[in-house]
């Protein structure tokens, strides 16, 4: 016996709740942008992941207003082609909680957070000293899907890693250290503390 839906029938609502209920766990990106006026924004996204490797691409799924205004993230994107995707640690967990709380255009959300933002090297966009990784990006592609969402691509131009995230010399990141945290469905999140090795099958 199973249970199933037709996606056609069923309301904007309630295809949102099986789908991120289902997709899980989904990586969080805290991602910061400018204004065009130079006003920061930080504002958290789990419908985010990366794409391509070559060229480097991160993917977010970027929701318009309720009157299909565009929300801070993509008008900024919109005035000036960059963006940083900041990951979101355990330790900033709950600051990341406080930017996607519903502040008026410009304010500044990390500071509502207490979370410090340092220059970009090749973007406007800053970076959040606090987040154990951060990638510098410019816009790659915007598809624009109806009147609601857009799916924002942005090419990887710069890495920031906190010491000890990342060994320099072979590239391999520890997820110790990393400490990287997700969403499930609603408002529970996961962390990936417990974690196993599945090697892949040499045939």
């Amino acid at each position: 016996m199973s249970i199933c839906f037709d996606f056609e029938t069923l309301s904007e609502r309630e295809r949102y709740k099986l789908m991120i209920g289902t997709v899980v766990p989904r990586p969080i990106a805290l991602v910061t942008t400018v204004d065009e006026h130079g006003r920061v924004n930080a504002a958290p996204f789990s419908f985010f992941n990366c794409l391509s490797a070559d060229p480097p691409i991160l993917a977010l799924g970027v929701e318009n207003n309720p009157d299909m205004s565009f929300k801070d993230t993509g008008h900024n994107i919109r005035m000036t082609e960059v963006f940083t995707v900041n990951i979101v640690s355990f330790a900033i967990a709950e600051a990341m909680h406080v930017c996607g709380s519903k502040y008026p255009r410009g304010v500044d959300e990390l500071k509502e957070a207490g979370l410090t933002a340092k220059p970009g090297v090749k973007v406007a966009s800053p970076y959040i000293a606090e987040a154990p990784a951060a990638f510098e990006c410019k816009r790659h592609v915007t598809l624009e899907l109806g009147k609601s969402r857009q799916i924002i691509m942005g090419e990887i131009v710069y890495a920031h890693y906190r010491d000890g995230v990342v060994d320099p010399e072979r590239l391999r990141v520890d997820p110790a250290q990393l400490d990287a945290i997700a969403r499930l469905g609603g408002d529970t999140c996961s962390t990936i503390r417990d974690r196993f090795e599945m090697l892949t099958p040499k045939l």
